[in-house]
């Protein structure tokens, strides 16, 4: 079986046929081929569990950066930095990971600012790619 694709309105992901881990693994690497930089990890259900007792199920948040990409995008607008960076994340779905990544051109809609929008566009269109090769 193929990954299935997966629109939504906060982003785009996949729906993988591989082990919850080796779906992450995939994750870090497609988007370090994309030149994103992972800035940080948040283990979800690790969270979840230390701050409320509570079992919850596999979920990874990936903070992503571009670095060049974020550079251009702040010098247009400084604000932008509340919207960095940008969010993938890996959760087990039925007993497969979805790998999905935020729609960065709806994101900076709330900018208001039109000089993001080519910035927006170029992390979409990475992060579409990088997900496409998972």
């Amino acid at each position: 079986m193929s990954p299935e694709v997966i629109r939504s309105a906060a982003g785009y992901g996949r729906r993988l046929d591989v082990p919850f881990e080796q779906g992450l693994a995939r994750a870090r690497e497609v988007l370090k081929d994309e030149g994103f930089g992972v800035l940080f990890e948040i283990d979800m259900r690790e969270k979840m569990r230390e701050k409320l007792g509570v079992d919850f199920t596999n979920y990874v948040i990936l903070g992503a950066c571009n670095p060049p990409l974020a550079y251009q995008a702040l010098q247009q607008d400084r604000n932008v930095g509340l919207l960095l960076p940008c969010n993938v994340v890996v959760y087990d779905d039925g007993g497969r990971p979805m790998v999905a990544a935020i729609d960065a051109q709806k994101m900076m809609t709330v900018l208001e600012s039109p000089a993001l929008a080519a910035a927006a566009a170029a992390v979409n269109e990475k992060l579409h790619r990088a997900i496409d090769r998972l």
